[in-house]
């Protein structure tokens, strides 16, 4: 069955709405001021304590210095890492091992070529996705050979076409973040229906 991802998680009100309708994953961004779901690590630390412990953290991070994640790893703020910047394999690497945690890699997907190349990272899991955080989606037609490994879908998801997006790509997991918010904050009726529709 395919994994869902909510991510962007900052109010206490977005715990609850997870601990309710538990997707597999909640993600919480971490020190990337340009977002408005960013949150500081002593945030995530609290955040975290409020969250059933069945749901794995994600915490998403952009270019930040490799003893920041595996300090937050180390100290169970988070359980897995997802790297969205210009991370390179070693760096995944040396989390990995440093941790023995999983990580995440974010690969923006305009070509084929894009998909083969985040083949070859050494992360645990990759996450495919339109690359710029504005909600749209890519073309997915472009996922010919799926990654052998588990991925993420991204980008630009909603409740209008989540259904055909897992129809059409058989994503190991999706990953949706602005597309279960109204007016910016997370709303409980699209989360709701999101975890519906991929739990079937």
């Amino acid at each position: 069955m395919t994994k869902i991802k909510i991510c962007g998680l900052r109010r206490s009100k977005d715990i609850m709405m997870a601990n309710r309708y538990k997707p597999d994953f909640a993600g919480f961004i971490i020190d990337f001021p340009k977002s408005h779901r960013s949150i500081t690590p002593e945030e995530a630390t609290k955040l975290g304590s409020f969250l059933t412990e069945e749901i794995p953290i994600v915490g998403v991070f952009v270019d930040q210095p490799m003893e920041k994640v595996i300090s937050l790893l180390k100290d169970g703020t988070i359980d897995i890492a997802q790297l969205h910047g210009n991370e390179p394999p070693d760096y995944i690497k040396q989390v990995q091992d440093a941790t023995g945690c999983g990580v995440i890699k974010a690969f923006e997907v305009k070509s084929e070529a894009d998909i083969e190349e985040a083949c070859k990272s050494p992360a645990d899991y990759l996450l495919l996705d339109q690359g710029k955080g504005d909600g749209e989606t890519f073309d997915w037609s472009l996922i010919k050979q799926r990654p052998d490994k588990p991925w993420f879908l991204a980008g630009g998801l909603t409740v209008d076409n989540l259904q055909q997006a897992i129809d059409t790509v058989n994503p190991w997991g999706v990953d949706i973040s602005s597309g279960v918010e109204t007016d910016g904050v997370k709303d409980e009726e699209k989360v709701k229906e999101v975890v519906s529709i991929v739990r079937g």
